[in-house]
């Protein structure tokens, strides 16, 4: 699944060994499956459906935490009780289901993240419009970030100071990719960049249908790319804290590839309106070498200071 669906994380797991490899496949598998059940029920489906599903893989989350309530997420009824109100599972493999329990038991994953994600998921239903960045931050924390905070135990730290780090390479992912994708997006009624922000460099939803780049574009975007790099920054300064054989190279990788897509996205005038911005597998390989030799010059320290706070606050997970 990873192989076919995340072919630039795939690539960036040939850095990770054993264990640690299996387990960010089965992390992957899961975040993947919950993706594709919110997209199966399709546009005709009613809300409380989709609602639905989404209470049972909250119920199927909790059922991982049954032998380990000391992960379960705070502000929560004990797994086991969440359980009791369980009417039907949800159509997980049960093969990848049973290794992301053994992924989850075996490097004492929390829980809370995967509710967090979850809870994006909902967003991602209701919401299609943002308006400020403070709500566009607030989701791609909890549909990418989360990962980073599943992914860390994995990669060898339990330094709750890395935390705030790991989100933030998810966040990072999140921006660029909503960046790249701003035509898709419109073409599934989606506009996931703040509307507030649109309008400080003066645009509007009219200026992205049009596909129009001009000078109001491309300082937009030109404000928009220090941010993400900004996230990038903030995840290379967490490196140290990992201490999985391959794992910062990986991290270093991962967060390289994706980093380039702003590149590119530079290179083509900051046209993301014709075609979709990638990184070449010939790139992709340079910065494999790169992050294995000089991986300093691989998601770098140094970037631009147009950034959000690190974590959001005052909401419920």
């Amino acid at each position: 699944m990873t192989r076919h669906h995340a072919k630039s994380f795939f690539f960036a797991s040939y850095l990770l060994f054993g264990e640690r490899r299996k387990a960010a496949f089965a992390l992957y598998a899961f975040c993947r499956r919950l993706d594709d059940m919110v997209d199966e029920t399709g546009e005709g489906s009613a809300p409380l459906d989709l609602k639905a599903r989404l209470e049972r893989a909250r119920q199927r989350v909790a059922e991982v935490y049954l032998p380990m309530p000391e992960l379960a997420a705070p502000g929560l009824e004990s797994p086991a009780q969440r359980l009791m109100g369980a009417q039907e599972q949800c159509p997980w493999n049960e093969g990848e289901f049973a290794a992301l329990k053994h992924c989850i038991h075996r490097f004492r994953i929390p829980e809370q993240p995967f509710q967090d994600l979850i809870s994006g998921m909902e967003m991602d239903l209701t919401k299609h419009r943002y308006a400020t960045f403070e709500e566009l931050d607030l989701y791609c924390y909890r549909v990418a970030g989360v990962v980073g905070l599943m992914l860390t135990p994995v990669l060898g730290c339990v330094d709750e100071r890395a935390v705030a780090h790991a989100a933030d390479l998810g966040r990072g992912m999140q921006l660029t990719n909503i960046l790249r994708d701003v035509r898709e997006d419109l073409e599934r009624g989606r506009v996931y960049l703040p509307s507030s922000e649109l309008a400080s460099f003066g645009l509007s939803e009219e200026d992205l249908r049009a596909g129009r780049v001009e000078d109001r574009w491309r300082n937009f975007m030109r404000f928009q790319i220090s941010r993400a790099r900004a996230y990038y920054a903030s995840a290379a300064a967490g490196l140290p804290y990992l201490t999985g054989l391959g794992s910062r190279r990986m991290v270093r990788l991962m967060g390289g590839i994706y980093g380039d897509i702003l590149r590119v996205i530079e290179e083509r005038d900051y046209d993301v309106f014709s075609a979709r911005a990638y990184v070449p597998d010939r790139r992709k390989l340079a910065l494999a070498v790169a992050a294995m030799v000089r991986p300093a010059a691989v998601m770098p320290l140094s970037a631009g200071d147009a950034r959000g706070t690190l974590l959001p606050t005052g909401f419920q997970g």
